[in-house]
């Protein structure tokens, strides 16, 4: 009977997927050990989780427990079937790492392919799947994309955050998966570091008031509705507030502060019931915490009563010891401490190796890798895994929903800050003559930002949605609104200017700021050119943090701080034009100088905005019709570029580099060392641009940026380049890449194969070196010579 029971649900669940074939082949699958026959417990979802966890380890042997606490990369797998041979516990996809079709059925169908092989281990336990969706099921394409939790913090509304958690919930079950590396619970206390966006804002308070998401990601209890996913608190502990901002720096305060400032949304989370916590690449007081056992086993475990898991974050266990690579040593240690599932992600088979040969020789005792693998086994039960193993389709339509955008456009305008409004020039009149301006105003890529497709995100039109140029458009239908990237053509006609400006995207290691945070050059330029038509200038900043402005802001009109909205763009519109009344406010305090970081409220130094400030408006949105003067020439309006979803194949398939992959002794960026006269362009029709972004022992992070110097779009392009130092790139986003040798060619993906007129393209990536990291010297593109920056 239990044998029967077991074989149909997993061959509905495969005609659930819409596949005959599957469910033949889950037929095959369900050919399991004579003793299934009888039903064994763990197989039958009427006894208590505890029992079928208890029936189900005894019935484990050492491999099997070790497999279940490890999580391997998809990209990493040798072999597909090594899910089955190493009885893998887990995969994830990390930023980028999306299957050929990048869609929602295209990630399910990946989903349920990889747990059918699972499933054919003599225990048939499945695997449970994750990825950082951090602001909406970032990874597929198509999905609503919310803001960054910067601009979830300057809403202060635990219950939108919770109905983003719910949409988030819904579009990754719609993928067909169950786990999302998020939210993130730093408390960000130095706005240099580059992950300050993920962090809900610099004081405890936002983020104990946001534990509500918890529950939109999992439901009242784990797996107790449909649509729930496992949450995890990350990064344990102390991540924000490292010295100087650096990311996996060393977080040099009391054990005092730490507790006061940068654990009470962790235990918000748990009292919420979160399923995972994820630890921090960080240190306390200089011992890595992945092998912190007082702040794993004895705090977060003990004191905090935590029975769920815990999850390395990205070959964090390799950091132990401050060498590269992963010894047995440091896996010993990052067990011992408490670090229940690791996440290699590479080298799974040495990582169950070394593991396994510290238990046999007494380095990890067996009831400590018992407790892990109870940990894991229960929230997969709770999950519902082994009655349903395959994706659940129900969701995938919601996937990018108009409901869903509509929580989103709800999130970016109450997430809108009104830092400055001389002489009430906000809210704009929907009816007028508007010129808009600036490198965000109509680029979603950059009002995304990092975490978006790939793990760094990327500037232009990567996902579907509506982007700020756009929703200005919307808004204010009655009107006209002539756009200019760069400001020019601008003329005293108009009622007013909006310059879109601000950060371009970058996630951690790439987003340190170490010297300046003012706007660059480009921005400064096209705000002087609004300024000199003598019309009020309107700044809205898209930004992952405070940028240092006040040198600037005195000749500002107003200022909008909008921090990274997503893909709905429309919500920033609704605030300029009055449709919504600004409400947001700083979860941050906004320095006056960049040498006042790191500040915080509290601390005694006076910002250019403290913590919590934000205007509303106090008048009507005029009525009357400004001047309407002939438009320009120069600054004729700009056709609005399509929002609907391209071809599925039109999708990127880059892999995504680790978590964070600098680690913290890598060097500031550094562009290209002369080694004779610079070369110039000349006449050649490209310039390539090569940085050495971040190098290490044996290691390095390399950023290229290709311009087309000619006046016709170079379609389906091709780099090539040569190594004369024995460089290997190991992992590259953005694009795809072949090397042979010393030889290496890159070529651009579906979404990025053209480069216009005068147009960039970027592309980064991880490589290793021996002797001399040397530049390249050439490079050629579709086969002619670049000159080289």
């Amino acid at each position: 009977m239990a044998m029967a029971r077991w074989a149909r649900q997993r061959v509905l669940a495969a005609l659930a997927a819409g596949s005959v074939a599957a469910a033949a082949a889950v037929t095959v699958i369900v050919a399991r050990p004579a003793d299934a026959a009888a039903g064994l417990p763990y197989q039958d979802p009427a006894q208590p989780v505890a029992t079928r966890v208890a029936d189900l380890l005894a019935r484990m042997s050492l491999d099997d427990k070790i497999g279940q606490m490890t999580q391997a990369s998809r990209n990493a797998l040798q072999s597909q079937q090594d899910i089955a041979t190493y009885k893998l516990g887990s995969l994830l996809s990390g930023g980028g790492e999306a299957p050929g079709n990048n869609s929602a059925s295209g990630w399910a169908d990946m989903y349920d392919s990889y747990q059918r092989t699972a499933l054919t281990t003599s225990l048939a336990i499945p695997i449970i799947y994750g990825l950082d969706a951090v602001h909406g099921n970032n990874n597929v394409y198509g999905a609503t994309v919310f803001p960054h939790n910067i601009g979830l913090g300057a809403a202060r509304d635990p219950d939108l955050v919770q109905r983003v958690g719910r949409a988030t919930a819904e579009e990754v079950a719609g993928a067909g998966l169950d786990w999302t590396f998020a939210p993130c619970l730093c408390v960000a206390r130095n706005d240099r570091w580059g992950r300050t966006y993920e962090s809900y804002g610099e004081k405890p308070e936002i983020g104990v008031s946001y534990a509500p998401v918890i529950t939109g990601l999992q439901g009242t209890t784990l797996g107790g509705g449909s649509a729930s996913i496992l949450a995890t608190a990350k990064h344990y502990i102390g991540d924000g507030g490292t010295t100087n901002g650096t990311d996996q720096g060393n977080t040099q305060i009391s054990e005092s502060e730490l507790r006061s400032v940068h654990l009470p949304p962790f235990k918000a989370a748990i009292e919420r019931g979160v399923g995972s916590v994820m630890i921090s690449y960080s240190s306390f007081n200089g011992v890595k915490l992945h092998g912190h056992k007082y702040l794993i086993t004895d705090v977060l475990k003990t004191e905090l009563g935590f029975t769920g898991f815990v999850v390395s974050d990205w070959a964090g266990v390799d950091q132990i010891d401050g060498g590269q690579g992963f010894t047995q040593s440091e896996v010993a240690a990052a067990v011992n401490a408490g670090i229940d599932m690791v996440m290699v992600p590479t080298d799974y088979r040495t990582f169950i190796s070394h593991l396994r040969n510290a238990v046999n020789a007494g380095q990890v005792p067996q009831s400590r890798i018992d407790d892990a693998v109870k940990r894991i086994l229960t929230k997969k039960f709770e999950l519902g895994l082994f009655e349903q193993p395959l994706s659940d389709r129900t969701y995938t339509s919601s996937v990018g929903s108009q409901a869903h955008r509509d929580i989103a456009r709800e999130a970016v305008r109450k997430s809108q800050v009104l830092l400055k409004n001389a002489n009430n020039v906000l809210p704009l009149a929907k009816t007028g003559k508007y010129f808009v301006a600036g490198k965000s105003a109509d680029n979603i890529g950059n009002q995304a930002g990092g975490w978006t497709i790939s793990w760094q995100g990327a500037s232009g039109n990567i996902i579907p949605g509506t982007t700020i140029l756009q929703g200005i458009r919307q808004a204010a239908s009655g009107a006209t609104v002539n756009y200019s990237a760069d400001g020019s053509g601008i003329d005293s006609s108009y009622t007013a200017a909006i310059a879109v400006v601000g950060e371009t995207p970058y996630a951690e290691g790439r987003g340190d700021r170490t010297g300046s945070m003012s706007l660059d050059s480009t921005d400064l330029g096209t705000i002087s050119r609004l300024r000199a038509a003598g019309v009020p200038v309107i700044v809205v900043l898209v930004s992952g943090r405070p940028l240092d402005i006040a040198s600037e802001v005195g000749n500002w009109n107003a200022l909008l701080a909008s921090w990274l909205p997503g893909s709905e763009g429309a919500g920033v519109a609704d605030v300029l034009f009055g449709s919504y009344n600004p409400t947001g406010k700083l979860p941050v305090t906004w320095m006056s100088s960049v040498s006042q970081q790191p500040i915080n409220d509290g601390d005694g130094k006076t910002g250019l905005y403290p913590y919590g400030y934000g205007l509303s408006y106090t008048t009507v949105p005029p009525t009357s019709t400004p001047p309407t003067s002939a438009v320009p020439t120069s600054a004729a309006p700009t056709s609005r570029p399509p929002t609907s979803r391209p071809p599925t194949s039109a999708v990127p398939t880059t892999t995504r580099p680790p978590t964070s992959a600098v680690p913290t002794s890598a060097v500031p960026t550094t562009t290209r060392p002369p080694t004779s006269a610079a070369p110039t362009t000349g006449s050649a029709s490209c310039t390539v641009t090569y940085k050495v972004a971040g190098q290490w022992q044996g290691g390095f992070q390399g950023d290229v940026t290709i311009r087309n110097n000619g006046s016709a779009a170079l379609s389906n392009w091709t780099l090539a380049w040569t190594y004369a130092n024995g460089q290997t790139i190991t992992q590259l986003w953005n694009a795809s890449h072949t090397q042979s040798g010393s030889s290496v060619t890159v070529k651009g993906l579906s979404w990025n194969s053209t480069i216009a007129p005068s147009g960039t393209v970027n592309f980064g990536f991880l490589g290793s070196w021996t002797g001399t990291n040397a530049v390249p010297g050439s490079f050629t593109l579709n086969g002619s010579p670049c000159g080289v920056a």
